[in-house]
Parts: structure tokens; C-alpha cells; sequence
């Protein structure tokens, strides 16, 4: 800082900031961005996109489950009506058929009933408590709730199964199912994430008395 006298004024002239000076400041302040951008992904994101996932998952399998229930008690499918079992005189199994016409019917209404469940579901998102952002654990179930946005990815899949157990002597458990499956896309600050969901919902069992040919007890008998 400098002086200069002009007659009863006495005035003073500031020099400006040196280049080093403007350097190191922008120099810092990359400085703190990177460590806060660092500090992010390692503290934040990870648990950020793991209580997400974890509650698209519930939600979504809640939907698929509602679905599959109410498909199962529009159609009234039991055993007996799914499937069809030819026995010889001494009461073993000869052969075993599937209604594939009732199974695909059941299947398709799943996939169109956990569409719309899911669609509903998705443009509802999915709320994460604000504590997350502090990186801190116990800290992440507190606070407000922040809502992202989940889209469904591509369309749902379900797929009957068939599955044997044995149940005693010369009796086998026979259990129908769906297993149904999504990808719902989770909408993120740090990017895209697709979160897969499987969920399995009994359609009928009976417990078969007699002897069943092993090409029905190793393989899937809806194909």
C-alpha cells in the first residue's frame, strides 16, 4: 500500500492482488471440490444406491406379489385343473401333462397386472432419508425424505416352474409356481442404476403318491 501527498489530500493507492495469489485461491477451491467429490462416492453414494435399491425392491416385489394374487384369484387355478397325471394299475405315474393353455393365460394377465402395478409404483419414486448425505451411518435414517424418480426398464418376465420334492416314502411334493421378474431403473444424482427383482409366488402343490418317471423329476415340466 502506497502514499502520495497532493496538496492538503493525502491519498493511498491499493495495489491489487498479485497472479500467485489468484492462483492459489483457485487452487484451493479445486482443491475442496475434488475432496468433497471424493468424500461423495466413497461416503455417500455407495449407501446412497444401496437403501434405494433396497426399497425398489420391496416396493417392487410388493407389486409383482399383489399381481400374481390377483391373477391367481380371477382364474380359480388348482392343481387338478394345471395339471393332468395318467397312472398304471398299481397307481404309479405313467405320464404327466401340463396345461400350457391355463399356465401361459396365467403368466400373461401376471405380466400385464405387475406392469401396471410397477408403472404406478415407479411414478410414485422412491424417498431416501436426507441423513444419507451426510456420509455417516448412523445418521442415514434420519431426516427428511428425498424423493428420486425409478422408471421401468424394458418389460416384466414371468415364468411358470414346475418343482419336485420328495415327501416321504414313495411320495413327491409337486409345486407350481411364477417366478417373475423386472428391471426397474433407479434415477440418481451420480447417474442411472438398474435394479434387478425376482420374486417366486406358488400357484398350487399336491403330494403325488406313487413312482414318477425321472424325465418328469429332472426337468421343468412346463418346458
Amino acid at each position: 500500500m502506497a502514499y502520495y501527498d497532493c496538496g492538503e489530500y493525502r491519498y493511498r493507492r491499493y495495489r491489487r492482488p498479485s497472479r500467485y495469489k489468484r492462483y492459489i485461491i483457485f487452487g484451493v477451491c479445486i482443491v475442496v471440490v475434488l475432496s468433497l467429490f471424493f468424500f461423495f462416492r466413497k461416503n455417500v453414494e455407495k449407501t446412497l444406491y444401496e437403501l434405494s435399491a433396497a426399497s425398489v425392491r420391496s416396493t417392487a416385489t410388493t407389486a409383482m406379489n399383489d399381481a400374481a394374487l390377483e391373477v391367481l384369484s380371477w382364474n380359480g387355478a388348482d392343481y387338478d385343473s394345471l395339471v393332468h397325471i395318467q397312472r398304471d394299475g398299481q397307481g404309479n405315474v405313467l405320464s404327466m401333462e401340463a396345461d400350457a393353455q391355463g399356465i401361459n393365460l396365467l403368466a400373461r394377465q401376471t405380466v400385464s397386472v405387475s406392469m401396471s402395478k410397477l408403472s404406478a409404483a415407479c411414478n410414485a419414486g422412491v424417498k431416501v432419508p436426507l441423513g444419507v448425505f451426510s456420509g455417516i451411518g448412523i445418521l442415514s435414517g434420519f431426516g427428511p425424505k428425498v424423493t428420486f424418480k425409478t422408471a421401468l426398464e424394458g418389460s416384466v418376465d414371468c415364468k411358470p416352474l414346475s418343482k419336485f420334492v420328495s415327501a416321504g416314502i414313495n411320495q413327491t411334493l409337486h409345486a407350481i409356481s411364477l417366478r417373475i421378474t423386472a428391471t426397474v431403473q433407479l434415477i440418481l444424482p451420480t447417474g442411472n442404476k438398474d435394479v434387478f427383482v425376482e420374486t417366486e409366488m406358488l400357484v398350487s402343490e399336491c403330494v403325488i403318491v406313487g413312482k414318477i418317471p425321472d424325465m418328469y423329476l429332472n426337468g421343468n415340466l412346463f418346458g
